[in-house]
């Protein structure tokens, strides 16, 4: 159980490293890499947060859907610059939030 919580730490850590390097001028290819990962990582997110009964899963559902690969939605640069960096705070913060409920 340890290593699942291990492993779920170190996904979000490396997809709001990704969110951050999409400030980056990159080519187009890499955000679709990045939207098409994110899509993933915020659909299980959401599940897991739905099987704990736990309102986040509204945030991460809301979030794949936003950045799903497939039926884009259009906001521009500066608006998805915004966009990446509430999602990487809200990836990390929800590591501090989950260590602090483990601790109570």
């Amino acid at each position: 159980m340890r290593n699942m919580k291990n492993k779920e730490s170190r996904i979000k850590i490396a997809l709001a490293m990704l969110f951050i390097s999409c400030l980056l001028d990159l080519p187009y290819g890499y955000y679709l890499l990045v939207r098409f990962f994110g899509m993933i990582v915020f659909s299980i997110l959401a599940y897991n947060q739905y099987q704990k009964n736990q309102m986040l899963f509204i945030v991460w559902a809301a979030s794949a859907v936003l950045v799903n690969p497939f039926f884009k939605i259009a906001l521009g640069r500066g608006l998805w610059n915004i966009v990446d960096i509430v999602w990487a705070v809200l990836l990390i913060y929800s590591l501090f939030m989950k260590k602090q409920q483990e601790n109570l």
